[in-house]
């Protein structure tokens, strides 16, 4: 009995390690349970975090997403969809926005033609971005300007809100254009930029105002302050005082270049969608205002300026010495400019 006993209890002993054995192995499982169901919340609690941020934000618009069926091949290269850094366009992200470029001559009517487009709700044209030096130095700072305005990033009082649907800016044919010609009307093409040539056929009336807002640079005939541009007639008037003597002897041969600037101008961006416009033409057909916004795909809208017309007499009441101008042109190709070429 006592050995049964014995044996009874080395049996117990053997059967007690297994026992702690299974204790060990629920301690660890339990463990491993808890590290799981802490591991398990955090990733909840993080995308709970990320489902707090507007899905809008984490929305990329790419020009597949937005495609529309309804637009013609042809035109799917001048449809864009730029997503600027400074600001989001949200739900105007799927409007597209065309580029364009206003190329012109200084005293031309681009100023007055400018605020014309600026007046429709859904246009931005940035003004004369190439006025500065800096940023015309070569076709690297050209192009990282460009890029900038095309990218709805360029700030300027044009700048309109994100239902944008075209943005573009003027350029003057002095301000590294020509120069860099090729490289630009490259660019043009393969960024799909509509450009806008804008001139005035008659080169002597500009060169007139050309004339008389170099003077006022100096004088500053308003209250002190140079303005290129006025919007009163009373302003009007005061600038228009002043008369002009034209140098006979160097008026042909400035004729003569600014005649080339245009033909150059015209030859050098013809590979580009472009349309031509003159300021004659603005001035005596509101018509062109509309071929204008159909060139660019906008929707029809009447457009207006504060602008006031500076030189609205004859030459006669414009030129100082104009029996002499007459003189010089006479018998040449730059007579017609004598003629009055509109009414106002």
């Amino acid at each position: 009995m006592a050995e049964e006993c014995c044996f009874l209890s080395k049996e117990l002993s053997i059967v007690k390690p297994p026992k702690k054995s299974h204790l060990a192995l629920r301690m660890f499982v339990l463990s491993v349970a808890m590290i799981c169901g802490v591991y398990i919340c955090l990733v909840c609690l993080k995308q709970i975090g990320n489902q707090s941020v507007p899905r809008v934000m984490k929305f990329e618009v790419t020009e597949e997403s937005c495609y529309n069926p309804g637009i013609s091949p042809s035109e799917i290269s001048y449809l864009h969809y730029p997503k600027p850094s400074t600001f989001r366009r949200n739900e105007c992200a799927c409007t597209p926005v065309r580029f364009f470029a206003i190329l012109s001559m200084q005293r031309s009517g681009s100023g007055w033609f400018e605020t014309l487009m600026n007046s429709h709700p859904n246009i931005s044209s940035n003004g004369e971005v190439f006025s500065v030096k800096e940023r015309r130095n070569n076709m690297s700072s050209i192009t990282r300007t460009l890029n900038k305005v095309y990218n709805l990033d360029w700030y300027s009082s044009a700048s309109k809100n994100e239902c944008t649907a075209a943005v573009g800016l003027k350029w003057m044919l002095n301000q590294g254009l020509m120069t860099n010609h090729e490289e630009i009307a490259k660019y043009f093409n393969e960024r799909g930029v509509s450009t806008i040539l804008l001139f005035r056929r008659n080169l002597l009336r500009r060169m007139v105002s050309q004339l008389a807002n170099d003077h006022d640079r100096i004088a500053k005939q308003l209250n002190g302050k140079h303005k290129a541009h006025v919007h009163s007639e009373y302003e009007a008037d005061v600038l228009a005082k002043y008369k002009p003597v034209i140098n006979a002897t160097e008026m042909i041969s400035s004729l003569r270049y600014s005649t080339e600037c245009v033909k150059n101008a015209l030859g050098y961006f013809n590979g580009t969608r472009h349309m031509v416009l003159y300021y004659e033409d603005l001035i005596s057909n509101h018509t062109k205002l509309v071929d204008v916004l159909d060139f660019l795909r906008l929707p029809r809208r009447h457009l207006v300026s504060r602008q006031v017309k500076i030189h609205r007499k004859p030459l006669d009441k414009q030129v100082e010495n104009l029996d002499v101008v007459v003189n010089a042109l006479k018998g040449t190709e730059y007579e017609r400019f004598l003629s009055a070429d509109y009414t106002l």
